[in-house]
């Protein structure tokens, strides 16, 4: 390296003595500093002026040369600098000097850390070089050229950033196979040009799509087609539907040549088919205006999202981290930019990562069509006894996941629960005689049974079997102020699970009046449940202990909830007795020519206001390993709603 001295003497000032000189040059070598860098006058305040113009925009207290020598003004460089940053150039990047300055004969050489924040607070580094030259009045100018803001940019280039998006994992059932998994799709559109009968279009279209064969093909809203036909640009396309690819093939001799259709093939992210698990899978779908709104800079236009159920609850383990990748553009000739083929930076996405549940397909797609037809509100849930996985939850006309988080009385299916305390408390058996009246006052309150049947007086089991309400509210004291609560806890009612997803699990009537007691005896009063909490409950009685009901296995629910009690040997077993004769001779009858292992159940119908002829219907067994329960909103008897469903559920479980 040259001396510096000599530029300090050309100023005029006084030399510095050499033996001083000498002692304060021993000191900077020894700290290993160069004294040209030091120097007030040297390249280093030049090139803190420039970095610091460069995140300000203002790069008039520079001087500027080009390679060849000649200057070039402060405004032209800095609004190079902004084309050449291009899609970076709204966020400067973190500059400083790293080492010391290399200074050869008024040439200077100094190495500039740059670090770029991209979004996702994801970091560029590299080093970058600024030449400078020394002047005639030995004031340090920058050489000014493309490859200062990154080695490999040239003039006329542009940085870009790139979204690299992370494959999404999919949510994995039971045998550890995709349940939502990319499926083509053909998206049926109109061209509003070239359609000129819209209402015969519409007609033509609505037949087509109500041909479609099942399972779970839900309606085809066309209402507001015209109306979005009117409204679009005659060259536009106007999505109708989105239909998996089998559905489509099933019309497509029908709606291929109609005037305006026009059809777009992709790949989306599906269930085995359309309504399998919906509520309780949610879906995943184009990041929606909302969506980014709530989540400032983490999505783009045409990204995935999950929306509702495990698909929105797991969204950012299921869709891992998007990566980032930053290219070098070009423009051409005509103005469009196009990319030159360099990558300056890349970070990798990373896939995101499985979510692992307890489902079963074949038993999802038994419930799913169990409930298909039925116009209201219902669900079913079914759990495997031996183990407490949850293998289906199903919702019939509703988009909410009843299955989990519905709140409604349980009606005579809670006759199990009371049943368990009673024979917990030693205060009824199989055979005792109970009387069935036709009525049953308590307090001034007056119960009936449903059609207001009377059996006279029965054995017990007759009772149960026939789901006799009067009985129960006469052997409602017999359980105490404590006994159905405590008998509904044995069974997990209201206990605190870790599912992985929200479910209520039930509450149940404690306490209270002697009129709000023999209404609970019965499944009235105030206790409250999901049909999840009664299919887990009714999986004790079959399996003779409470386990929590599990669904989301990876990752695992913090802790699960102890298993309940060990059930009474001398309780459980007649119960289960009197469930097997609601299937032989009682109230589910109709079940008891389901193939198969028998079939043990009872039925429930809840009323769930003031008046008497307004009830949920409700239906809970087991047969084999698996407990079930199945409701249905103002589903009126249970004979006529629940009971049917739960057939066709078993049925479709012995055809898989």
């Amino acid at each position: 390296m040259g001396s510096p001295y000599p530029s300090v003497r050309s100023r005029g000032r006084r030399p510095v003595p050499r033996r001083i000189a000498g002692t304060v040059a021993g000191l900077l070598l020894a700290t290993g500093t160069l004294v040209g860098c030091s120097d007030s006058d040297g390249p280093d305040r030049a090139v803190d002026a420039f970095l610091a113009g460069w995140r300000g925009g203002d790069l008039n207290k520079v001087g500027f040369r080009n390679p060849a020598g000649e200057r070039v003004p402060a405004n032209d460089v800095a609004a190079e600098l902004k084309e050449l940053t291009g899609e970076l150039a709204k966020t400067p990047p973190a500059l400083r000097r790293e080492g010391e300055a290399k200074i050869t004969e008024g040439a200077a050489t100094v190495t500039v850390r740059v670090d770029w924040t991209l979004p996702g607070d994801t970091h560029w580094t590299y080093p970058s070089e600024i030449h400078l030259k020394r002047g005639k009045d030995d004031d340090w100018q920058v050489i000014w050229e493309p490859k200062v803001i990154e080695p490999r940019l040239t003039s006329g280039d542009r940085l870009a950033l790139r979204r690299l998006p992370a494959k999404r994992a999919q949510v994995v059932d039971g045998a550890g196979n995709g349940i939502v998994v990319p499926r083509p799709v053909v998206v049926v559109g109109v061209q509003p040009s070239e359609v000129s009968d819209v209402p015969a279009l519409v007609r033509d279209l609505d037949r087509a799509f109500k041909a479609i064969r099942p399972p779970i093909t839900p309606a085809i809203d066309l209402t507001d087609l015209p109306k979005r036909l009117e409204e679009a640009k005659p060259d536009a396309f106007v999505d109708v539907v989105s239909l998996r690819r089998d559905a489509y093939l099933q019309i497509k001799p029908r709606i291929y040549d109609l005037p305006g259709t026009k059809f777009r093939d992709e790949q989306r992210e599906l269930a085995p088919y359309r309504g399998f698990a919906a509520a309780l899978l949610g879906s995943v779908d184009p990041v929606q205006a909302a969506d980014m709104e709530a989540n400032p800079g983490l999505f783009e236009n045409g990204d995935l999202i999950g929306h509702g159920g495990l698909q929105g609850r797991y969204d950012k383990q299921l869709r891992g981290g998007v990566g980032l990748s930053v290219i070098i553009t070009t423009k051409r000739p005509d103005d469009s930019v196009t990319p030159t083929g360099t990558e300056t930076f890349r970070q990798e996405p990373q896939a995101g990562a499985p979510l692992k549940t307890t489902l079963d397909v074949a038993a999802q797609s038994a419930a799913d069509r169990a409930v298909e037809s039925e116009k209201h509100r219902s669900a079913v849930v079914a759990v495997r006894i031996s183990d407490g996985a949850v293998l289906a939850a199903a919702n019939g006309a509703s988009a909410e996941n009843l299955a989990f988080d519905a709140q409604v009385p349980p009606g005579s299916t809670f006759k199990m629960v009371s049943t368990l305390g009673l024979l917990d408390a030693g205060a009824v058996t199989l055979d005792a005689p109970v009387a069935c009246p036709k009525t049953f006052t308590v307090d001034g309150r007056s119960f009936k049974n449903s059609d207001s049947f009377a059996l006279g007086t029965v054995p017990f089991r007759t009772d149960f079997a026939k789901s006799c309400n009067t009985a129960f509210a006469a052997l409602a004291p017999k359980l105490g102020p404590d006994g159905l609560a405590n008998a509904g806890r044995s069974l997990g009612l209201e206990s605190s699970w870790q599912l992985g997803i929200d479910a209520f699990t039930g509450k149940v009537s404690a306490g209270g009046s002697a009129a709000e007691r023999a209404a609970a005896a019965f499944g009235q009063g105030t206790t409250l449940v999901s049909p999840l909490s009664m299919a887990a409950a009714t999986a004790a009685v079959a399996r003779g202990q409470w386990q929590q009901p599990k669904l989301v296995l990876e990752p695992a629910p913090d802790q699960a909830a102890a298993p309940g009690p060990q059930l009474k040997a001398g309780s459980v077993e007649p119960l289960r007795a009197m469930m097997r004769e609601v299937v032989t001779s009682g109230t589910g009858s109709a079940l008891k020519d389901v193939p198969g292992k028998p079939v043990y159940g009872k039925t429930g119908t809840a009323e769930y206001d003031d008046n008497p002829a307004h009830t949920h219907a409700w239906f809970v067994g087991w047969q084999g390993d698996i407990a079930f329960a199945v409701f249905v909103e103002k589903g009126g008897s249970s004979t006529a709603t629940a009971v049917p469903i739960a057939e066709r559920f078993l049925r479709n479980l012995a055809a898989r």
